[in-house]
């Protein structure tokens, strides 16, 4: 088998993985500025 197909094939995982990374940093953030904000609202 062409090896390059699993060079091809980790760099794809990789990325995938990355992705998905920023994705839930992203997410996790956005919660919690939500949080910070409900807090600075109610004093």
């Amino acid at each position: 088998m062409n090896q390059w197909a699993f060079v091809i094939a980790a760099y794809a995982v990789f990325l995938i993985g990355v992705g998905g990374l920023l994705a839930w940093s992203l997410l996790t953030c956005r919660s919690a500025e939500d949080q910070a904000e409900k807090l600075s609202r109610r004093k």
